[in-house]
């Protein structure tokens, strides 16, 4: 991987922060992950009900995963190689490695789901350390996203540049997966992060799709958090928000 230490340096000097495409996904990736493998440690395998509902939750957390690894490839480390060949090429070898993992963790899954009763109990205990092991080397990975690959795009293309690339990515996510996306990101941001994203959506976006977007969001934050975006997005108090 072609990373330049004298500009990693210069990303950790520099006063403006800049367009971070890594942040807010990176914040929904970890949400969504740890709370998958929460889920699982303490299912009980012997609710049929229960079985089937966090295993089809480890399912969509792996069909998420294998759809942000295409996300990257295509749009992220395309422009890494347009301006710095070879910068991406470690984490694009771990993003096969993770495409192969992410076949034999959803294979598992549905063997679990499938097997004897009395098989599960040691089957929810192999998955769910072999999930604890991808979820670590993810976060490792992003980590290394989020700086290495962060220095590289920052050294390369402007703040206008990266907002064109991030704007074509979204566009080309379809709905139904924008809502999966809303529903695990705009939580766990900090509230200046969910003003933003979501204040872009109200600028830019039809009021039906920001309506549908708060909806999601809503039940995932605290009274206080709730007042809090309602009073910087300046929401309508006759829709039971905070006036602005």
């Amino acid at each position: 991987m072609n990373i330049d230490q004298r500009e990693m340096r210069q990303v950790a000097e520099a006063a403006a922060p800049r367009i971070d495409m890594y942040a807010g996904i990176h914040k929904a990736l970890r949400a969504l992950m740890a709370d998958s493998l929460l889920a699982l440690g303490r299912m009980d395998v012997d609710d049929a009900l229960e079985l089937a509902q966090v295993t089809q939750r480890v399912l969509e957390l792996l069909d998420f995963c294998r759809s942000h690894l295409q996300h990257e490839n295509e749009f992220v480390h395309t422009a890494m190689e347009a301006r710095a060949p070879g910068a991406s090429g470690q984490i694009a070898h771990e993003h096969a490695e993770h495409t192969e993992a992410i076949t034999v963790l959803a294979n598992q899954t549905t063997a679990l789901l499938q097997c004897d009763a009395e098989a599960r109990a040691a089957g929810a205990l192999a998955l769910y350390r072999a999930l604890s092991l991808f979820i670590a080397h993810n976060f490792e990975h992003m980590h290394v996203e989020e700086t290495a690959h962060n220095a590289v795009l920052w050294a390369r293309y402007t703040d206008a540049e990266l907002i064109e690339i991030h704007n074509a990515l979204v566009a080309s996510i379809p709905p139904h997966e924008m809502m999966f996306i809303v529903r695990w990101m705009v939580p766990f941001m900090n509230p200046a992060e969910r003003t933003a994203m979501l204040g872009d959506m109200q600028a830019h976006a039809p009021a039906p799709a920001l309506a549908a977007a708060l909806d999601v969001v809503r039940p995932h934050l605290s009274e206080r958090e709730w007042a809090k975006l309602s009073a910087s997005l300046h929401l309508p108090a006759a829709t039971g928000l905070v006036q602005g």
